[in-house]
């Protein structure tokens, strides 16, 4: 690796750390980064999983404020997110890696999606919000919406723990349209929520397929995403979200164009 090489891959990681707490998407940044410079696609994603748990842990550190009265909330979904998490790295490493090449141009475009259709998923909760709709509490989550919520957060913990490229925009617009809770609030759980699963899907990669790991990158995106964690909490939310989303499509399609040749 060229010193002009980790340079870019700890500012890859910094900026996917910076996107990750402020909206989530940072692997399109750090993924396409790794396979720019030449990383198997299974082992960039292992590794950039593993790196990223550093910047999870600052960013949710950063919103600590917003997770004031919230913890019977996330304690409830916590479950869910392991559960999906552990699930989701698992079929990372079971299905051979000619079908990773195959699903991630599919599973970014879908990301792409979701960051596009994230605003619209903002107002819409925000409507249902205003129109008196409540969400779950933690001693109801055996109803109707409860029950979509703990699904929907497992189901997103088994995308994220497979590949979690806009597991945070997915989880914004579930816990927005199903929990009664301000947009920084629910922010500052689904950025508990990513951490969980990133920190299971990292330690199943430990344990199954350690050899998968590139120890250096891991570092790198871990030094750039710790730094970037701390920065989108503190300024994050004040950058335009029209440059945010353009940039992350932006980067999401070079990818799709990069696995597709």
């Amino acid at each position: 690796m060229t010193p002009l090489e980790a340079v870019l891959i700890a500012v890859a990681g910094l900026a996917a750390g910076t996107i990750n707490t402020v909206v989530g998407s940072g692997t399109l940044v750090t993924f396409p980064t790794l396979l720019f410079f030449g990383y198997a696609p299974v082992s960039a994603n292992v590794s950039n999983s593993l790196g990223l748990v550093a910047g999870g842990i600052s960013g949710a550190w950063g919103y600590r404020r917003e997770l004031s009265g919230l913890r019977s909330t996330v304690l409830a979904l916590v479950p869910a997110s392991l559960t999906g998490g552990v699930l989701g790295a698992l079929l990372l490493l079971v299905l051979p890696e000619s079908a990773f090449e195959a699903i991630v141009p599919v599973l970014i475009g879908v990301a792409l999606v979701l960051v596009v259709l994230g605003p619209r998923l903002n107002r819409w909760a925000a409507s249902r919000r205003g129109e008196g709709g409540s969400g779950p509490s933690p001693a109801g989550w055996g109803g109707p919406r409860g029950v979509a919520l703990l699904v929907g957060v497992l189901l997103g913990g088994v995308y994220g723990g497979y590949f979690g490229a806009a597991q945070g925009v997915l989880l914004v617009g579930l816990m927005g349209a199903l929990l009664p809770l301000g947009l920084q609030q629910i922010n500052a759980v689904k950025n508990v929520l990513a951490l969980v699963v990133n920190l299971v899907a990292a330690l199943v990669f430990l344990v199954v397929q350690p050899e998968q790991i590139d120890w250096l990158v891991a570092l790198l995106i871990a030094a750039g995403s710790t730094a970037g964690g701390v920065l989108g909490a503190r300024v994050g939310r004040s950058m335009p979200s029209w440059l945010l989303r353009g940039v992350i499509i932006v980067i999401g399609l070079v990818a799709i164009a990069v696995l597709l040749t």
